[in-house]
């Protein structure tokens, strides 16, 4: 660790192929610890394209690495040059290690991926493990089908990684919602390092003036929100079609498309919202929180942040959720309705308007999460700012508020 304990360092990378999770929750973690402690620096190493939208405290700052896509074959490819992905990746791990090994970290925060995109972090793994960098993989609370991940960790073989190189393993959710991990092999040493944080509270800015910019209602609306939006067209789509079929639903619907959502369906469906009186849309806000803080309800498809910010401002929620390519959004949004915790319409049975119609006049009745009592259900930052502060006690010389308002 290193000597100079006023001066700690936590680097975080963040493969993001696509969409927001990754990025958002990295953000979280990051914002979350140096608002608690003076003398902590974090630095996150993120493919999004978008990063740069994001507000950052002193101390939080990011390095951008070229961004790839996933295809529907399964393939990677660039995202914005024009170079064969083979030489993406080498130059994507050449700018990890590098960075890693000049920033020199205390921790490294891995999130989700073991090896990170296509093994690029394995040996910056192995060369911080040489210098004495604490190791932790960060995993959201599900991830895919048992079976379906199973096979996924057979093809990538991240398992000796995570005997050998991870000191822990933080799963940003509880076990009475999901193990993550579940059907997957693992030594009795991995499942050791295994920590149930609970999950990433969420706080609306302090930002009055951004607020101000926001569409304005007169009365509460419905929040529509897609998270990165590149797979929510069916439910913005489902959305529409019930206000069009009937016009005196009670409260009026703020959509979010998402940044990822394909410009020509954004524009489609903007046509379609001028011609409703009591909907209106913008295409993303990376303050969504403050949305959410003034909403009568939240329709959303479940994604992993869009969970946290609904229980964080105790909000009743319509999830719907999507099946491809992962099981994810399913499997949580079934497992909260069990607890209570939400409502779940699922379009299996296909997206007829007078079944969103009569959940979306529901919605605002529905119980709050607040009504279930989950013990830590929402812990997850105060106990990852205890996991770290336990390795390094004398990192954090010099204490700050432990108030985590505006993340």
């Amino acid at each position: 660790m290193r000597k100079n304990t006023k001066n700690a360092r936590v680097l975080i990378y963040s493969h993001d192929t696509f969409g927001l999770g990754h990025l958002r929750r990295c953000h979280a973690i990051a914002q979350s610890l140096v608002a608690r402690r003076k003398g902590l620096s974090v630095l996150i190493l993120s493919g999004s394209p978008i990063i740069g939208s994001f507000d950052f405290r002193s101390r939080v700052d990011f390095v951008r690495i070229p961004g790839v896509i996933k295809l529907h074959n399964g393939e990677y490819s660039s995202l914005s040059l024009d170079i064969d992905i083979g030489e993406i990746l080498e130059m994507r791990a050449s700018i990890i290690q590098h960075t890693a090994k000049v920033f020199n970290p205390d921790l490294f925060l891995v999130d989700k991926e073991p090896l990170g995109l296509r093994g690029e972090i394995h040996e910056t793994l192995r060369m911080l493990k040489r210098n004495g960098t604490q190791c932790v993989l960060g995993l959201r609370d599900v991830l895919d089908d048992p079976v379906l991940l199973a096979r996924e960790w057979e093809r990538k073989q991240p398992v000796p990684a995570l005997r050998d190189l991870y000191d822990e393993i933080w799963v940003y959710g509880l076990p009475q919602i999901c193990n993550p991990l579940a059907g997957i092999d693992l030594p009795e040493t991995v499942r050791a390092k295994i920590t149930y944080t609970g999950y990433l509270r969420r706080n609306p800015s302090e930002n009055d003036t951004a607020a101000m910019s926001k569409p304005q209602f007169d009365e509460p609306y419905l929040l529509v929100t897609t998270g990165g939006g590149g797979d929510g067209e069916s439910l913005i789509d489902w959305v529409l079609r019930a206000y069009e079929a009937d016009s005196e639903i009670p409260h009026p619907a703020l959509l979010v498309f998402g940044p990822f959502m394909a410009p020509r369906r954004r524009e489609n469906f903007r046509k379609r919202v001028e011609r409703l009186e009591r909907v209106k849309a913008i295409t993303f806000d990376t303050h969504v929180e403050d949305l959410m803080r003034d909403a009568a309800g939240v329709v959303a498809m479940g994604g992993y942040n869009t969970f946290c910010e609904i229980l964080s401002l105790d909000k009743p929620a319509l999830i719907v959720p999507r099946r491809k390519p992962r099981m994810e959004q399913y499997i949580r949004a079934s497992r909260a309705q069990q607890l209570g915790l939400v409502t779940m319409l699922s379009d299996e049975y296909g997206r007829n308007a007078s079944r969103m119609t009569r959940a979306l006049r529901e919605l605002p009745h529905q119980n709050r999460p607040s009504t279930v009592v989950v013990p830590g259900l929402l812990d997850g930052l105060d106990n990852i700012y205890r996991m770290v502060d336990v390795w390094a006690p004398d990192m954090f010389a010099n204490e700050v508020s432990v108030a985590t308002q505006g993340l």
